[in-house]
């Protein structure tokens, strides 16, 4: 490194020799250790039949390498070991509640029939990159400035440094990628597929990416200038576009008093766009402020001044919001993470509104900033522990509003407890079928069966259906068979039924009529949508079993045909063209549906039909 450079950036220090062999072995170590923990799980092997020691590992495998290696030369060995132990043990600590509260979740339907191992949730995975690198760069800061509050500027350079690293590992590692898979399209081009084939697999993919991860940070922490560089330049981008944000932020704010808050509310999204723009306000007013020494251009100054004070409206409509969707809907995951969210951003507009009112160029916003990394860290500790675990708070609290009579057994959302909230949720609904009590006791336990009846978080409810206040029966006086009102339409594969089978409320008509001719009398359901007619013809198997057997063919069920089946002038007939056998297999044979339709066209021959 260059001598002025040095004096100009203190914080940088000469890599002794030996630490890019060392990032590239470990690199290397990462790599075989994720592939091993990889084919314990496709072979459903130790120690991916151990959830509680599987997740664990596989935290620790991905995690503590990347702090050795951005550790490397910038610790003293006692300090990155401590360090590094210290990651690893709180890592696997929050990967063994993490598997825990997973432990007897559902499958998703299409691996139904398919082991596969515990892996870590996605928001236990996107709190640890968040939380792991705050804490990294507060240590690395501390570090080099030996004392564990370090100064604002080892903070703002080192903090930079590592996301900027961090984006260009990612660029290049997608970029070796591309080159691999260049190059095995050209070798395919002479009918060559090794190549191809040995990218893809795991024992080279894995570890390659690895390998090239230690690489690029090697590369970037080699070349700090290039890194700093790169910083500035986005960083005096990003400060442009803060006085646009604050013109529309403030044209939104001076806009309310007009448009009211009914039309934000009824958008069932406000708190989460209102979080957007505090977030997009504290990444450009930093991008701005930088660490308080550089020289700011006047009207970005004057929007970053104005947008620490909008700060304030803004997080506070987000609070109240939030405060009317609890109060209608009670707690859920993702509104107890938007209360840890509003949290940490009434710290950030608290701090900067007061800075934002004293003299000079925002003068404690450092201090301000170095508070608000650490109570990020304790709230995001707090959301992925016992402590303040979303689907604890949230399964509480839906629990007592069911209790109190705030929402009734009819209108609980039961799939939530099974899919959404974890290991509290499950266990919660375990309880409420088994405690189910009072007059709601029997739709309760029904509506259970009926959500432990769903392959996935996506599907719908299908609450129970009472068949005799769906299905009106045709001719007059007949009754469904007693076999086909005990079947549990909901359970059964999907195939295509109509709504009345699988919906409260939905209408339906049912014909008895005998298709094939042997003296047990079929089910033919049609629909009451209005758009198109839904149908189904249904037979009963030798096992008293019920199946869908055919539809109809797309034609229009006009009123006066349906009317007219409702009288009785409906028989079955032969079809006009015979189905073929070949080889002992039979082949249908479907007639060409494009012929005139038997209703009437306009609602006048409508009318007439009907009168005749």
């Amino acid at each position: 490194m260059h001598p002025s450079a040095a004096a100009e950036y203190p914080y940088e220090q000469a890599q002794p020799s030996g630490v890019a062999a060392a990032r590239i072995g470990i690199g290397l170590l990462q790599g075989l250790v994720l592939y091993l923990l990889y084919q314990a799980g496709e072979s459903q092997a130790w120690p991916a039949t151990r959830p509680l020691l599987f997740v664990p590992l596989l935290l620790v495998a991905a995690l503590v390498p990347v702090i050795l290696i951005s550790g490397l030369g910038q610790l003293t060995r006692r300090q990155l070991l401590l360090w590094a132990g210290t990651a690893a043990a709180l890592a696997a600590l929050l990967g063994v509640y993490d598997a825990w509260d997973q432990f007897g979740a559902p499958l998703p339907f299409f691996q139904k029939d398919k082991w596969r191992p515990t892996m870590p949730s996605e928001e236990l995975c996107g709190f640890m990159i968040a939380s792991f690198f705050i804490a990294h760069a507060l240590v690395l800061s501390g570090a080099q400035d030996r004392r564990r509050i370090a100064s604002y500027t080892t903070y703002f350079e080192l903090a930079w440094k590592l996301g900027v690293q961090l984006a260009f590992c990612g660029l290049f590692v997608g970029v070796t990628w591309l080159v691999l898979h260049l190059g095995a399209a050209l070798f395919m081009l002479v009918k060559l597929g090794f190549l191809r084939e040995t990218i893809q697999k795991p024992w080279f993919a894995i570890p390659a990416t690895a390998f090239a991860f230690s690489c690029a940070m090697h590369l970037t922490d080699m070349r700090p200038a290039i890194v700093r560089g790169i910083r500035n330049l986005l960083l005096v981008l990003l400060s442009w576009i803060l006085p646009v944000l604050t013109l529309l932020v403030a044209g939104f704010l001076c806009s309310l008093p007009f448009t009211g808050l009914d039309a934000l509310w009824a958008t069932k999204s406000a708190g989460a766009v209102l979080l957007g723009a505090a977030a997009a306000f504290v990444i450009l007013i930093n991008a701005a402020w930088q660490n308080g020494a550089a020289p700011v251009a006047r009207p970005v100054a004057l929007a970053a001044r104005i947008a620490s004070l909008l700060l304030v409206p803004v997080v506070l409509l987000a609070i109240y919001a939030l405060a009317l969707r609890v109060q209608d809907h009670g707690w859920s995951n993702d509104r107890v993470i938007a209360a840890a969210c509003m949290l940490v951003a009434s710290c950030y507009a608290g701090g900067y509104a007061a800075a934002s009112l004293r003299k000079g160029w925002l003068p404690s916003l450092a201090g301000v900033n170095i508070a608000a990394a650490f109570v990020v860290l304790a709230v995001l500790l707090a959301l992925f522990s016992p402590l303040a675990d979303p689907g604890r708070l949230s399964v509480n609290d839906q629990l007592a509003r069911l209790r109190d009579g705030k929402v009734t057994a009819a209108d609980f959302d039961l799939a939530y407890l099974r899919f959404h909230s974890g290991r509290y949720g499950r266990e919660a609904l375990d309880r409420l079928e088994a405690q189910a009590a009072g007059p709601d006791a029997a739709l309760l336990r029904s509506r259970i069966a009926a959500v432990r009846a769903m392959r996935g978080p996506y599907d719908k409810l299908h609450d129970p259906v009472r068949l005799a206040s769906n299905v009106r029966v045709w001719p007059e006086g007949t009754r469904l068979p007693p076999s086909f009102l005990a079947t549990e339409w909901a359970r059964m594969d999907k195939v295509d039924l109509p709504d009345c089978l699988e919906h409260p409320g939905a209408g339906c008509d049912a014909f008895l009529i005998d298709f094939d001719n042997d003296g047990r009398a079929e089910v033919l359901l049609l629909g009451d949508n209005e758009k198109w007619t839904q149908s189904a013809v249904l037979g009963e198997t030798a096992g008293g079993k019920w199946r869908k057997l055919a539809r109809l063919a797309p034609v229009s069920m006009c009123a006066p045909l349906r009317q007219a089946m409702r009288e009785g002038k409906v028989r079955p007939l032969p079809s006009r063209l015979s189905d073929l056998e070949v080889a002992g297999q039979r082949i249908a044979v479907a007639a060409d549906e494009d012929r005139e339709s038997a209703c009437p066209s306009t609602p006048a021959a409508q009318q007439d039909a009907a009168r005749q």
